[in-house]
């Protein structure tokens, strides 16, 4: 199964976007000092280049009219001074450009981390962790390395050409327009190769994300593979995306290769014509060292010119690095906070005292509604199970309740105020969300289980494990609480991980419980020692449990049965019985099964649904 998404909307335009380059070029504002110190050592260094050629036209001169050796000697300490200066200017330069590259590119990331962090879920389900990880680092680098050296060589590249063409003319303006001949073939070049280069930038750096993209579905899915045998069919597929890799490559080196040789010739044309012209009018009285001085301009001509073309290329080679870094920086939320949020003052006992679902309506895609017209209410202290078929909305509606997205239509209600009134920061402090597959991050499982309250104490830490018993497993490693769990927890079972989660959402104090098959990888024993914890932890708090175990969802306040996008029947365990129903055909379809099911009393649609 190859990998495809689609990306951020980024303008692309046919040639170099300035007003994108004026929005990057403002990440080095921090940096503005040291950009100005760089811009000052290149004008410096275009000074020094533009006076040698003269001081060795005195040189040749002087020796060729016999000046005394001791007055010739004032050239060649002059000469000597300017090029430790010359090293000097260099030396400082390169200190200013690391100094410019590796700050933007440390603020470029911790900009775009922290973007990532306020971008709604939505965001995530069109962006696979390839394509950012790809703008995180290799795009990052690429525009933070050339913009330092894109401003030296434009300072430095325009006042020595500036300063060439004015010596030139001042030594032999005949001479000097003749070597001139040469810019107008440069521009064209330059003109003709800009859209050509872009363009196949473009392709490379799109290319490079989805191979991003392939690599990392690729790893965190090996377990996948190997079990289906499906190695030779996964190295196919990404070979596709190698192969395309290598023409896109391959196009935009000949691209480069051919442009830069072009601007190499015609700065060599430019010194022919002086060392041809030059060399006639030294019979009219020209100096030796005036044509020595001009040769040595007219192949210093070519350099900045050179440097500004390979700029001019690496820049429209990283306009699309660029599109797509400023592209993730000013993406905005889809869920904000209002202008004032509402920030409700609770004491520390104080619950949440009502939740309401009026009306609402909710869809991922336009033309496939989950949730229409879903409305129901819950009191503080109540434990809510949701119970329906894969696909009905009941993870929706929990998704909707933690504001990863937005309802569509109706509105969802914590005490009377709209959530979309409410600070998502309060919002995120009032819950704690527990799912079928939780994550782990990589470290220690004390760390894990700090997660949920940054400043617990290793006392605090021990009983929230202790109130979901997974210190029982934690005991029995060498470790103990200071065992990695590895990447994603990869070194955990899931039921252990489950554990953990859970012992990290109880830590977090929340007033809103969510636990969507938060025990579905834990034996029954187990199951029903968690539930004794939990329901001490939630007395005053309100609990929604997504759950298929008939034992879990029998002791719930409220049972509701989400079908179709609405609440179809609600009530408790009992009076949903005598009803007669779907909720009554589900457990007594699932009651047989209790007598050779390990895992017995499950009813529902499968975990994780909807």
């Amino acid at each position: 199964m190859s990998v495809s998404f689609e990306e951020p909307d980024v303008p692309t335009p046919s040639h170099i976007d300035l007003a994108l380059w004026r929005r990057i070029v403002s990440h080095a504002h921090p940096y503005r000092w040291a950009c100005a110190g760089m811009a000052g050592m290149g004008l410096l260094v275009a000074g020094i280049d533009i006076a040698l050629p003269l001081i060795t036209a005195g040189l040749i001169d002087g020796a060729a009219a016999g000046t005394p050796l001791r007055q010739l000697a004032r050239y060649g300490v002059a000469y000597l001074g300017l090029l430790v200066l010359l090293s000097a200017g260099i030396y400082a330069f390169i200190v200013f450009a690391g100094r410019i590259s590796t700050g933007m590119a440390h603020d470029l990331r911790r900009e775009g981390f922290a973007r990532l962090q306020r971008l709604s879920m939505s965001f995530y389900d069109t962006n696979p962790v390839g394509w950012l990880v790809a703008r995180l680092t290799s795009d990052c680098a690429k525009v933070s390395g050339l913009l330092p050296w894109l401003l030296l060589d434009m300072v430095w590249g325009s006042a020595l050409l500036v300063g060439i063409a004015i010596a030139m003319l001042w030594l032999d303006a005949s001479l000097a327009l003749v070597v001139l001949l040469v810019v107008p073939p440069l521009v064209l070049v330059s003109f003709a190769f800009q859209r050509l280069i872009l363009e196949s930038s473009r392709q490379v750096r799109r290319t490079n994300a989805q191979i991003t993209a392939s690599f990392n579905e690729s790893i965190a899915g090996v377990r996948t593979t190997k079990a289906l045998a499906r190695e030779a069919a996964n190295l196919e597929e990404f070979q596709v995306r190698s192969t395309e890799m290598f023409q896109h490559s391959m196009r935009n080196a000949l691209q480069s290769a051919i442009y830069l040789p072009l601007v190499m010739l015609l700065g060599s044309v430019g010194a022919g014509l002086a060392l041809w012209r030059g060399g006639l009018a030294v019979s009219d009285g020209l100096s030796l060292g005036t044509l020595v001085a001009f040769m040595q301009y007219a192949a210093l001509f070519s350099m900045p010119i050179q440097d500004m073309a390979r700029q001019l290329t690496q820049m429209q080679a990283a306009q699309a690095a660029a599109e797509r870094v400023q592209g993730l920086l000013e993406t905005v939320p889809r869920i904000q906070d209002p202008e004032q949020p509402v920030v409700p003052q609770l004491s520390e006992l104080q619950p949440i005292h009502s939740i309401t679902f009026d009306a609402v309506h909710f869809s991922y895609k336009a033309e496939d509604p989950v949730l229409t017209g879903c409305s129901f209410s819950v009191r503080g202290g109540q434990t809510v199970a949701l119970v329906g078929p894969t696909g009905g909305g009941k993870s929706t509606i929990v998704k909707l309740l933690a504001r990863f997205y937005d309802v569509n239509g109706g509105s969802i209600q914590i005490d009377g105020i709209d959530l979309r009134d409410l600070s998502l920061d309060w919002l995120s402090d009032q819950l704690a969300i527990v799912l079928q597959d939780p994550h782990l991050f990589s470290g220690t499982l004390a760390d894990n289980i700090r997660y949920g309250c940054l400043d617990a104490t290793d006392e605090q830490i021990r009983d929230a494990a202790r109130l979901v018993h997974a210190d029982r497993f934690i005991a029995r490693l060498p470790q103990g609480y200071d065992t990695e769990v590895g990447e994603g927890g990869g070194r955990l079972s899931t039921g252990q991980r489950q554990l953990v989660s859970l012992a990290r959402a109880i830590l977090a104090d929340p007033r809103i419980f969510v636990m969507d098959e938060a025990t579905s990888s834990v034996d029954t024993e187990t199951e029903a020692a968690i539930q004794a914890g939990i329901d001490v932890l939630l007395r005053g708090r309100i609990a929604f449990v997504i759950a298929h175990r008939l034992s879990t969802i029998r002791s719930a306040d409220q049972i509701l049965v989400v079908r179709g996008g609405k609440i179809a029947e609600h009530g408790d365990h009992a009076s949903l019985m005598q009803r007669g129903g779907y909720y009554a055909r589900l457990v007594a379809a699932n009651t047989p099964q209790q007598r050779s099911d390990p895992r017995p009393d499950r009813v529902g649609g499968s975990p994780g649904a909807a």
